[in-house]
């Protein structure tokens, strides 16, 4: 039994390759088999009349499966690849069996959300009662020269055929080879079996949401067509926001001022109303700067570019040195994973744009989205008001929590302690400190030189270990004084870790006691002996350390590393906006909010850029962890960006240290369907 579907012809494609036309083919996808029909050249309505067929061996579950006919431009030109046409997807609980069959006309739809596409799609699908027929894959004559060459068999397969791998059907040449004995015919057909290994290797079963692992090459789209062609790369959660992304990398050649014989080099960018500049440098011809610069296509109406390189005055206005222009129509579009886009050395022109002037500056130009490596870095058109260093508390940022170990102290006992005051017998305590906290242990029953205690002291630690463990021996003198007879500083990485239960060594530390006497004066600083204490320490890697609460705990792996299981999943989380935000400070005499979101998942904190001046920002920022647990939390908090300027005189504002939130909210992950959990 198969299921055959006859690709028929297609009608009024969207033409994709730059000369009015397309190079079309389908593909079908069905059971994680894919397999595709011939490419028909320079042609809007193509007609393949192809059979493609696939083995079904459980026809129960037709119920629950599709299939897929997506069809692709064959784009041979550099670089070279495929662009999206359209899709359409026909549940197989509708499929009827041969004979049965009518040709149905399906539209083409969109597989993301900015997509072009149009036209229609004829197919036949039916389920045949019949084995799987074997075309032959070549003609006679390329057979005969085959044969007579490498006395070589094509293989067609059909069964564990990859996303990434197309079976092959008539008019396709197969390009898996094997040579066989030269008692088989060579025109036979042998479909491939599985090896034992393969049939149980794990095999993929649900598909990436979006289109991921094709996102094209460099393309032209244009500003207003946004690289129609283009995929959306990894972010498939929130709304695709567009920027023209500017990096202006150095320059070189500059000519120096005739009055101060040097320059004083600086960019500017301009694109409408919105301008950006570049650091300067003093005295250099050749500066190089290095920042990128992103306008949102949404406040944008030039269609024009310009690039200046001026040279800044202190007193007088600065010098005009050269400029740049660019056409938006004609800038490249880039999307993830595409590599970045080579930045050129352009000539700079006059201001009037006619002819070419000394210096050159290399830039790069392209269109983009907010999923570029750029974009966290890149000075934004929509924050042109914030200046200095409060750029960088506006920029989207991703923590990484220390790793936290649990030190474990076991105080066990001390020997020859000796007090200030020899005419009696100490009442002592141990005191330990790490970083900011401090434990100290019982008071010694016993008034004694030697005293024992054995109690265990449990501290948290943060790599990489930058605090001491700080152990004092304290007299308790009176109900208000204590003195301190002895003092130990260790560094944590003199203690041994460990994952397990197994005992640890104690070890003998001299402790350091230093003079109190009124009568001894210089003598009082001097370091001497005055005891030794035992201890039992390590770092205890085998247990979570709590953090947080456990109502809302977002991690339960122990702290080594060597003791984690293997995720269960992803969690992709798209942050899209906020509305309703009340106003938290004022400025300009009225009230505002310069607001942005963190998200805090395990060890992993991420905060999503600051839109500054609105009650309703949008972020459309998405990020992802790792889940182990699907009954741990993820928490999401709104806040006001307090670094940000306000009015100081009108009494309105905030100061960090006061109370900057909006709230925050909690999910379980347990309660979410596992198709966003992969």
């Amino acid at each position: 039994m198969k299921l055959v579907v006859e690709v028929i012809e297609a009608h009024d494609l969207l033409p994709r390759d730059g000369e009015g036309s397309s190079s079309a083919f389908a593909e079908v996808d069905y059971d994680n088999q894919l397999s595709r029909t011939p490419t028909v050249t320079k042609n809007l309505n193509p007609v393949w009349n192809q059979k493609l067929e696939f083995p079904l061996s459980d026809p129960e579950k037709l119920q629950t499966q599709g299939v897929e006919v997506s069809v692709y431009n064959d784009r041979k030109t550099f670089p070279a690849g495929r662009n999206f046409l359209g899709k359409v997807r026909v549940k197989c609980s509708n499929i009827v069996r041969e004979g049965e069959q009518v040709l149905q006309r399906f539209p083409l739809e969109k597989k993301w959300l900015f997509s072009s596409v149009k036209g229609h799609i004829a197919l036949k699908i039916y389920i045949s009662p019949k084995p799987l027929s074997i075309s032959p894959l070549l003609e006679e004559e390329e057979k005969e020269e085959i044969k007579e060459a490498i006395k070589e068999v094509q293989v067609q397969t059909f069964r564990h055929v990859g996303k990434n791998q197309v079976a092959p059907q008539k008019g396709r040449i197969v390009e898996e080879k094997r040579k066989v004995n030269s008692s088989v015919p060579t025109a036979m057909m042998h479909q491939a079996k599985p090896s034992s290994a393969e049939e149980f290797k794990l095999k993929d079963t649900n598909p990436q949401l979006g289109e991921r692992w094709r996102a094209g090459g460099h393309g032209r789209g244009g500003w207003m067509g946004i690289g129609a062609d283009k995929l959306t790369s990894t972010y498939d959660l929130v709304e695709q926001m567009h920027y023209l992304y500017v990096r202006v990398e150095k320059a070189k050649d500059l000519p120096t001022n005739p009055l101060t014989g040097s320059c004083d080099p600086y960019a500017e960018v301009k694109l409408g109303n919105y301008r950006g500049t570049t650091k300067h440098f003093e005295k250099k011809t050749n500066p190089e700067w290095n920042q990128v610069f992103a306008f949102s296509k949404e406040r944008i109406q030039s269609s024009v570019l310009e690039v200046y390189v001026k040279d800044k005055e202190v007193v007088a206005r600065d010098d005009y040195v050269g400029k740049v222009v660019f056409d938006l129509n004609e800038v490249p579009t880039r999307v993830p994973p595409d590599s970045p886009l080579a930045p050129q050395w352009y000539r700079l022109e006059n201001h009037r744009g006619d002819g070419k002037v000394r210096g050159e500056i290399m830039l790069a130009v392209w269109m983009g989205t907010q999923a570029d490596e750029a974009f966290p870095e890149a000075w934004h058109a929509d924050a042109a008001s914030v200046h200095g260093e409060g750029i960088y508390s506006i920029r989207s940022k991703v923590y990484v929590s220390p790793k936290l170990w649990y030190l474990r102290v076991n105080v066990i006992e001390a020997q020859d302690v000796q007090p200030n005051d020899q005419s009696r017998v100490p009442d002592v305590f141990v005191k330990v400190q790490v970083g900011n906290q401090m434990l100290k242990t019982k008071h010694c029953p016993a008034r004694t030189l030697s005293p024992l205690w054995n109690e265990d002291l449990v501290f948290v630690a943060a790599e990489p270990f930058e605090e001491q463990l700080v152990l004092t021996i304290e007299d308790r003198v009176s109900l208000t004084k204590d003195e301190i007879l002895g003092r130990l500083v260790l560094p944590l990485t003199v203690f041994e870790k460990r994952l397990d239960h197994r005992p640890v060594h104690s070890r003998w530390f001299n402790m350091e006691r230093f003079g109190f006497g009124v009568l001894e004066g210089e003598k009082r600083k001097e370091l001497r002996f005055a005891t030794r204490v035992h201890l039992r320490a390590c770092l205890e890697g085998g247990y979570h350390v709590m953090d947080e609460s456990t109502m809302y705990i977002s991690d339960q792996r122990p702290t080594a590393r060597q003791l984690w299981k293997q995720p269960i999943g992803i969690l992709e989380v798209g942050i899209l906006g906020a509305q309703g935000l009340v106003p938290m400070k004022t400025r300009d005499g009225r009230g505002t909010t310069d607001a942005y979101c963190v998200a805090k998942y395990g060890q992993k904190w991420v905060r999503t850029r600051t839109m500054i001046d609105s009650f309703s920002p949008k972020w459309n920022e998405q990020y992802t962890w790792e889940v182990y647990d699907p009954c741990t939390v993820i928490t999401l908090g709104v806040f006001d960006n307090c670094h940000l300027g306000h009015d100081r005189t009108n009494g309105g504002g905030t100061h960090e240290s006061e109370r900057s939130g909006y709230g925050c909210q909690r999910w379980r992950l347990i309660g979410y369907t596992r198709t966003r959990i992969r």
